[in-house]
């Protein structure tokens, strides 16, 4: 068996040409990478992969002077010349490293190796799910990989980035993760990019001892030593010429298709009614065939699907994404509880700490049950607002989840008797008339009325307050659901934001990061009758989802994770305005919310239906890269790059749908299905 160590070099670096040789103390920065992969236990041979353009015979000649083998082959096709190079010295395993990483550690990558191997992996890399510091990158993968993704390699983004296939296509590889065994190393950057980043590397040198390989250990050192140093080049972010490929190419394929996704659907509606366990992320929301239906993975604010597409993700999982996937400060707090357990025989502190920063936050809030996601907290406060005032009714006003005493308002009712669905009624949102009219026709008959504090429309003025007034004057609770507008409108929710203290609230969502957890908040007084009602579950104090949520809440505290939101958000509208209005679109598409949770609604048109435009829209969006459902669920990790995506397939998307309707009813020359809502969510719809 032989394992060798490609370093992948040249030296037409756009942002900093020559980067190679340039000197790092008294030696080039390819010579830094070399001595580093010499030490790497288990490796036979460091080989440096270059192209054959004369470009790169400066990097050959200091190989050739330092007695280092250098292959040489195509210049764009990396994936081409590793291929070739592993092909030649009859590799087993390749560990892949960039001439980039100037101080790379021998001793990660020696376990990155140690890994592969022991743990019968087709790739293991501390790179999928980065915890470790820009400029120790290392992957490993057997030759039965790198001989598949050469053979399956389709697109430029896969033959001039070596290993995005895996990425993109997890499913089809057995993967490990090096991790990190400290928290925050993410955050830092000594690769060799920028000029900044080699001004950087030099400051850090000057510490270094001569002739000595450094461990990231004694980096860490000199930058806890000199903190002034992380400024030099602090502005960067991380694999910036990754992501201007992927710019130019686009997120999904040229001509994407959703077979394995279709495939995996028929394989599962065998097993699971409706191939899903979620209405909104089944074929009810998605065509079959047309559309994505099952992912592998989720990183920042992007979403993968089976099939090897990537998206900017604007479902965010139906919103608790806030921060983004595989957020590192979460998952972090995820592993290290997971040490101590999951559920306990036992309550833990992380329920009092949980609840304590609530109190803390909510204006409401005053005590706190846990659960585990919004139906749970919706029906908690119901019942809890119907043993605290004896009576049965309830009003309900948005989307509040599945229990009998909602969704009995909707068309979607089956199951629920009618004695249960003759006690609750719906009102539209805005409208104050209604409610007072429910009132006074049933009056002393209601426990509460619970609401979403602000749907697509905004409230009208003095609306929630004026609506307090009135509830109160009956003698009715008023509930919030801050399912979704909690820790997304701002840290204290909607009532925060709004300046209206509610009775009791509901939260959920946003407060894990996708982790399930939910809670009941509410007043003393009230909470106090939680004491005498049921509401209790194995796993109410299950402790990942406890550690997650505060790791959550201690991270928007000391982030302008909010401020981001409603920035990146308004920039989002604004520019979509712009582009609605260029294609003349006015009439039929419309933008609702709020900057922080905007939704996009689509009218009739001529002979063409709302549903057929939506559809039309949808799919157009899924094949330029974005993943939506007609909302814009924005999270933290959504920068730049993502909003001009996204704002790129909405150009393609309104100019395709402007000169379709223009040829009559956009049905009839649909190839795709129409999807229709399973029923109005919103009474303002």
């Amino acid at each position: 068996m032989t394992n060798i160590a490609i370093i992948q070099a040249r030296m037409n670096s756009s942002r900093l040409p020559g980067k190679m040789l340039l000197p790092i103390k008294t030696k080039p920065a390819i010579e830094w990478v070399i001595d580093s992969a010499k030490q790497i236990k288990g490796i036979d041979k460091v080989i440096v992969a270059t192209s054959g353009e004369s470009t790169d015979n400066a990097l050959a000649n200091f190989c050739a002077e330092k007695g280092i083998e250098c292959f040489r082959g195509d210049l764009n096709n990396v994936l081409q010349r590793f291929y070739d190079a592993a092909t030649k010295y009859n590799a087993s395993n390749i560990m892949r490293i960039t001439g980039d990483c100037t101080f790379l550690d021998p001793d990660i990558c020696a376990g990155i190796l140690y890994m592969l191997q022991e743990g019968g992996y087709d790739y293991v890399s501390n790179t999928l799910n980065p915890t470790f510091p820009d400029g120790l990158d290392c992957e490993v993968f057997t030759m039965e990989t790198l001989k598949y993704i050469y053979k399956k390699a389709d697109r430029e983004l896969f033959t001039e980035h070596v290993t995005t296939f895996i990425n993109y296509h997890r499913s089809c590889f057995n993967i490990g993760h090096y991790i990190s065994p400290l928290n925050g190393l993410a955050k830092y950057r000594w690769t060799l990019d920028t000029r900044a980043d080699y001004e950087f590397l030099c400051s850090i040198a000057n510490h270094l001892e001569e002739g000595i390989v450094p461990r990231y250990t004694e980096i860490l050192n000199i930058l806890k030593k000199n903190p002034q140093t992380l400024t030099i080049n602090s502005h960067h972010i991380r694999n910036e010429g990754l992501e201007k490929t992927i710019n130019i190419e686009k997120l999904t394929s040229k001509n994407p298709t959703f077979k394995v996704s279709k495939d995996l659907l028929a394989r599962s509606e065998q097993v699971i009614p409706l191939g899903s366990q979620t209405f909104s992320k089944s074929k009810t929301a998605y065509s079959p065939g047309y559309a994505p239906l099952f992912a592998t993975h989720g990183s920042g604010g992007r979403i993968w699907d089976v099939d090897g597409n990537m998206y900017v993700d604007l479902v965010n999982a139906l919103m608790p994404n806030v921060l983004g996937y595989a957020d590192p400060d979460i998952d972090w707090a995820i592993k290290q509880q997971l040490n101590n357990g999951i559920t306990l025989s036992l309550a833990t502190e992380l329920e009092v700490k949980l609840a304590e920063k609530l109190t803390k936050l909510i204006p409401c809030a005053e005590k706190v049950r846990f659960a585990k996601n919004g139906s749970d907290a919706t029906s908690g406060c119901i019942r809890l607002a119907r043993a605290y005032t004896g009576r049965d009714k309830v009003i309900v006003c948005g989307y509040h989840g599945w229990h009998d005493w909602y969704i009995a308002t909707t068309t979607l009712n089956n199951g629920i008797p009618k004695v249960v669905s003759d006690l609750s009624y719906s009102v539209p949102y805005n409208d104050l008339n209604a409610v007072e009219e429910l009132l006074n026709k049933h009056k002393g008959e209601f426990a509460a009325m619970i609401l979403e504090p602000i749907n697509y429309y905004l409230p009208q003025k003095n609306y929630l307050q004026d609506l307090k007034a009135l509830l109160h004057k009956h003698n009715t609770l008023l509930v919030f659901d801050e399912v979704v507008t909690g820790f997304r409108f701002s840290l204290g929710g909607a009532q925060e934001f709004f300046g209206v203290t509610p009775d009791l609230a509901s939260f959920g969502k946003s407060m894990g990061n996708g982790v399930p957890i939910s809670a009941v908040v509410g007043s003393n007084e009230i909470m106090k009758t939680m004491e005498n009602i049921f509401f209790s579950g194995t796993f109410g104090g299950e402790t990942l989802s406890l550690a997650a949520s505060l790791a959550v809440i201690d991270k928007m505290e000391k982030e302008p994770v909010i401020e981001t939101l409603w920035n990146i958000g308004k920039i989002l509208r604004e520019q979509l305005k712009v582009i609605i209005s260029k294609y003349e679109l006015d009439q039929v598409v419309n933008l609702l919310g709020h900057d922080v949770w905007m939704m996009t609604s689509f009218k009739n048109y001529q002979d063409s239906s709302m549903h057929a435009i939506r559809s039309f829209v949808l799919h157009e969006m899924y094949k330029q890269g974005v993943l939506t459902l007609g909302g814009h669920n924005l999270c933290y990790a959504h920068r730049g790059n993502d909003i001009s995506y996204i704002l790129s397939a909405y150009e393609y998307t309104f100019d395709k749908l402007a000169s379709n309707l223009k040829k009559g009813n956009i049905e009839q020359n649909m190839t795709i299905p129409v999807i229709k809502p399973l029923f109005s969510v919103r009474k303002c719809d």
